[in-house]
């Protein structure tokens, strides 16, 4: 098993990131933005200014996270987009279905924002993880 090539990993990481980054602001700002303004208002809340800056770090983590999670499966699954696609969908379940599962057995969110969420979550982390496994390479 080869060590990991820490600068493509960074490299890569960051890429899936702008991608995740693009994917939830044109989701969650651009088309659902007022739906989550009524949703905040409706818990007697808004978002808090240093709330952006967190989502947007927060897309670059996962960034990382995934293509790292490519990095330890290649040696087992061989590289390419079939292992992209696999950690990715590893990625999905951990961040999105499982968050959104949690928040929807609250009762915080509206459900339809939740499913909208998560869909769309599974096309930007797919993207995303076979964006950064291009440019990863041991």
């Amino acid at each position: 098993m080869g060590k990991l090539n820490w600068v493509r990993l960074l490299l890569g990481g960051l890429l899936a990131g702008v991608v995740i980054n693009i994917f939830e602001f044109v989701t969650n700002d651009v088309f659902l933005g007022k739906h989550w303004d009524a949703a905040m208002r409706a818990l007697g809340r808004h978002l808090p200014p240093h709330a952006m800056p967190l989502f947007i770090i927060w897309g670059f983590v996962l960034g990382i996270a995934a293509i790292w999670l490519y990095a330890v499966a290649r040696p087992r699954f061989g590289p390419g987009p079939k292992t992209a696609i696999f950690t990715g969908l590893g990625c999905w379940v951990l961040a999105y279905v499982l968050g959104s599962l949690s928040a929807g057995a609250m009762g915080l969110v509206p459900y339809r924002l939740l499913v909208i969420g998560t869909i769309v979550g599974l096309v930007e982390i797919l993207l995303a993880s076979l964006a950064g496994a291009w440019v990863y390479k041991e």
